[in-house]
This record gives structure tokens, C-alpha cells and sequence, in this order.
């Protein structure tokens, strides 16, 4: 498993969610779909800095096309774990698709 690039997470959820925030930890998660791996990595857990709305944010990086990139999932309901963050983000690709 690669390891999360902290910095472009917190990057990431600056441009996006404009606010700073503060690292907490790292959690793994491996996430199954009808008994097969839809997503397996560590996901990075950050409280937010001054947001109107939420205290907390889950991230991770990745690589595609050769640059790095983070995704970034704010912690509002239906979002209050690093598992609920991936499953939000794998749903909310497939509806992209």
C-alpha cells in the first residue's frame, strides 16, 4: 500500500474546503463489495480548521496519469468514519460513470 502524502491532502483540502487543518491519524480500511475488494487503502483522518459547517475531513492520495492527486471527503452525515468516507467516494464515482 503507498503511503498518503499528507501535505497534498492538506493542499487539497485547503483549495477545496478553504480552511487549514490539523492531521489526527491514519486508519486502514479495506472496503468490500458482494465479497470482493472495492477499495483497500489507508485513509487519512484530519480535523478542520475554522469550517462553518464540520469538524472533520478524510482524505487520501493517489496517482493517475502520472501526478499525484488527493481526494478529499468532508465529515457530514452521512460521512463520520474513514470506512463511510470511501464508501461516499466509490458511490459518488459510479455515479459519475
Amino acid at each position: 500500500m503507498p503511503v498518503n502524502d499528507i501535505s497534498l491532502i492538506q493542499d487539497a483540502i485547503k483549495a477545496t474546503l478553504r480552511c487549514d487543518s490539523k492531521h489526527i491519524k491514519s486508519v486502514k480500511v479495506t472496503d468490500r463489495f458482494e465479497g470482493k475488494i472495492a477499495w483497500k487503502g489507508t485513509v487519512e483522518v484530519f480535523d478542520l480548521i475554522d469550517h462553518p459547517k464540520a469538524k472533520r475531513a478524510y482524505g487520501w492520495s493517489y496517482r493517475e496519469w502520472n501526478k499525484d492527486k488527493a481526494k478529499v471527503v468532508l465529515g457530514m452525515h452521512p460521512v463520520n468514519s474513514p470506512q463511510s468516507a470511501v464508501k461516499v467516494a466509490i458511490a459518488s464515482k459510479a455515479r459519475k460513470s
